[in-house]
């Protein structure tokens, strides 16, 4: 089952703050990837439950396994069969 992701334009609140501020950065390209537990990465946004959250931190786990930590203090546990989609924020030079 896939998700539907999060467009260029959405906004998502700032962790502990109460305000609204654009999720991607100026001159910045966002581009949809599929990701495991071996090519995750801090900033990747992946859609849970319809609500976008951004990775944070990662926490390696025994095989192969790893604990995503979300700015909103969820947690996912990705295992090594894992494949998700996600928003990769790709900086342009």
């Amino acid at each position: 089952m896939r998700l539907p992701l999060p467009h260029a334009g959405d906004y998502l609140a700032p962790p502990g703050g109460n305000g609204m501020k654009p999720w991607t950065q100026t001159g910045a390209v966002v581009a949809p990837i599929e990701i495991t537990s071996i090519n995750v990465q801090r900033g990747d946004v992946i859609q849970i439950g319809g609500q976008p959250c951004r990775v944070a931190d990662l926490r390696q786990l025994p095989l192969g396994a790893k604990r995503l930590l979300f700015e909103t203090g969820e947690q996912l546990t990705m295992h090594p069969r894992t494949r998700l989609v996600a928003l990769r924020v790709q900086k342009r030079w």
